[in-house]
């Protein structure tokens, strides 16, 4: 049986996850993880060898140059192919600040045992269902949202709701939020390309392009008459990407 993979650590998640061509409407992407953005950010941008990049990550350096090679040929076959990138997904934790003497730098982590809430464990013929949550509402750009209500329906009954915070989750990582959490189902309104695939990885069903009130939303899904996009995204997202204007924290459509 083959080993499983170790988990990698990594400073921080990308403010940019997707990148396409200039002027060119590119259906074909290559998908780069967020593990393997780390290995290029150490070893390209902070030129830090192999070794150096392994033990920040906390993996062996034979593993670093696997990854390494895989990612740049992922690159490469983007710029010279023509296809959009888009860093999503990976087996991967965030640095709790274990690595501070590797890269020299202080880690601004919160100590989560106290602030989040324990969500129990998914009974057999129990759906869960996640939506994207601000102040009642559907929040509309997922890789921002800030909170998840998530409700357990059993016999197209609410039995249960609670809301989570996502403690500055994004990108790829919130599916591996929701994954972790047993969410069957997510429902919300703007969402991107490299997200949808990474929910599709994980086996989340998705509801896009929702507005309104979320608890009605769930109402309607169990009615069997939520009306949502099954084709949602965001029409600037590319763009901005691709131009090369966008900043983390100016839309949330990852």
């Amino acid at each position: 049986m083959a080993r499983p993979s170790k988990c990698r650590r990594i400073c921080h998640e990308p403010c940019y996850d997707r990148f396409v061509p200039n002027g060119i409407l590119s259906e074909e992407q290559v998908m780069l993880t967020v593990d393997e953005y780390e290995v290029i950010r150490l070893i390209d941008l902070e030129k830090k060898t192999h070794e150096q990049c392994a033990l920040q990550m906390n993996i062996s350096r034979t593993t670093v140059t696997e990854m390494y090679d895989r990612a740049r040929y992922k690159m490469a076959d983007s710029m010279v192919n023509g296809k959009a990138l888009c860093i999503t997904g990976g087996n991967y934790q965030l640095c709790d600040g274990t690595a501070r003497h590797y890269c020299g730098k202080p880690c601004k982590r919160m100590d989560l045992t106290a602030i989040v809430p324990i969500i129990k464990e998914k009974g057999a013929n129990i759906m869960r269902v996640a939506v994207t949550y601000e102040n009642g509402n559907v929040f509309q750009h997922f890789g921002h949202t800030e909170t998840f209500k998530i409700f357990d329906i059993e016999n197209n009954k609410v039995i249960s709701s609670q809301v989570v915070p996502t403690m500055g989750s994004g990108h790829g990582a919130l599916a591996g939020f929701l994954a972790e959490n047993s969410v069957d189902v997510l429902i919300c309104g703007g969402i991107g390309g490299g997200a949808q695939t990474a929910l599709a990885n994980a086996g989340i069903k998705l509801y896009g392009g929702v507005t309104g009130n979320a608890d009605e939303a769930v109402n309607a899904l169990i009615a069997g008459n939520l009306g949502y996009n099954p084709n949602v995204h965001c029409n600037h997202h590319d763009h901005e990407h691709g131009e090369g204007q966008h900043q983390c924290g100016e839309h949330g459509c990852h």
